[in-house]
């Protein structure tokens, strides 16, 4: 017989109700002796059977759930018929206006702990979750015979990694096909980008905010933009492509990423961006003892909070850094916020930004209340995958 988890009293209803994670405060018993990567049945605390998944003793998610369907096991045939699925979607909703694309979105697509990302020719496979670590040569050859891409490219999330007690000898990096030789260049709203697959952060652009870049840049003609945390240009270039902004300044800490946006700058011709290295916080300080004033503003830092025990520290960092950035902007400025943290929820953030508008004296309204892109679809049985929120702003 398979082995059993069995839930405490009164926890079974978020697992009848498809949420894809059980969490050991939620577990009563083990039944039988599953090693960390076995395949489980969950069962509600009277023996009822709720759904199958794959247990792991040393994550705080204690099994993460993959079927519903009693007569369906996880085997290649399962993880073949979730990965078409995710595929006929992007499909279905093709996006025309760039050559890469999220295909899979973890739980979002039926698959917790799995991220595929298409650059060109190329895919990058990410992994957060000892469930796909395990499987990572069964998903490497089902995502070749599905795409037949030039190569694909191994990621894993180190941050939730080592909470997951991923394998050490999972090497990122090249893992299947031709390896590329350099940045693989894509392009997005008719913008060019050479992206860092081995190397750059996520899987080595953000795809999420793909809209977001085209929507902000709608605000920014003739201003004058800052763009903090600009990583390789992204909003930055799009401001002054698709937006006609009369001169854009980015900033990033990471010397690698400016590098890599000046390329970017100089693959597409433009000549009003320029890009600084620099630690957002202090340059939004020094910015504004120099007195410089900006008509446009895009903050899109990292997660600042990646458990909910960091919660006030992070609300703490958004505050102030929007309250520089407001600072900054000249009356009737723009100010497009961001916040990539799963656990800052859009009610959190927007009363970060009324905080910050009391504290500035300032007027902030809200134009567009904005989230990921459409390949990174939302679960409704998992809120979890609503993680971005993207706030354009008039601040008076």
């Amino acid at each position: 017989m398979m082995p059993s988890v069995v839930l405490k009293p009164r926890k079974a209803r978020p697992f009848y109700g498809r949420h894809p994670w059980v969490l050991d405060s939620a577990v009563e018993r083990v039944e039988g002796q599953p090693a960390d990567g076995d395949v489980v049945e969950l069962l509600a605390n009277d023996g009822g059977w709720i759904a199958r998944g794959i247990f792991n003793s040393q994550s705080r998610i204690r099994v993460r759930l993959y079927t519903w369907r009693s007569e369906e096991p996880l085997d290649r045939t399962f993880w073949r018929r979730r990965l078409q699925a995710a595929l006929a979607l992007r499909q279905a909703h093709s996006h025309r206006s760039s050559s890469a694309v999220r295909l899979v979105f973890s739980e979002a697509d039926g698959l917790s702990g799995l991220v595929v990302d298409r650059y060109g020719d190329y895919l990058v496979m990410q992994v957060s979750a000892l469930a796909m670590a395990l499987r990572v040569e069964e998903l490497l050859s089902l995502a070749d015979e599905l795409l037949r891409p030039r190569g694909i490219l191994l990621r894993v999330d180190q941050g939730v990694g080592a909470l997951e007690g991923l394998p050490t000898g999972l090497v990122e990096g090249p893992c299947w096909g031709e390896p590329p030789g350099g940045p693989v260049f894509i392009e997005e709203h008719g913008i060019r980008y050479g992206v860092d697959l081995a190397a750059g952060q996520k899987t080595g652009f953000f795809l999420d905010q793909r809209d977001n870049r085209l929507a902000s840049a709608g605000y920014m003609h003739g201003r004058s933009v800052l763009d903090v945390f600009c990583y390789t240009g992204g909003f930055a270039l799009c401001a002054s492509l698709r937006g006609g902004a009369a001169e854009v300044l980015g900033v990033d800490s990471s010397a690698k990423a400016i590098a890599l946006a000046k390329a970017n700058a100089q693959l597409n011709g433009v000549s009003n961006v320029r890009f600084e290295t620099g630690d957002g916080f202090q340059t939004l300080e020094q910015l504004a003892s120099e007195g410089r004033r900006f008509g446009g503003i895009v903050l899109d830092p990292p997660k600042f909070a990646r458990r909910r025990q960091g919660l006030p520290d992070a609300l703490r960092a958004y505050h102030k850094l929007n309250e520089r950035a407001v600072e900054l902007l000249e009356p009737d400025g723009v100010l497009v916020t961001c916040s990539c943290s799963g656990y800052v929820t859009r009610e959190d953030f927007q009363h970060v930004l009324a905080e910050v508008a009391q504290r500035t004296s300032r007027n902030v309204q809200i134009l567009e209340a904005r989230g990921a892109a459409a390949d990174h679809p939302t679960s409704v049985t998992c809120l979890e995958t609503e993680y971005l929120k993207c706030f354009v702003c008039r601040v008076e």
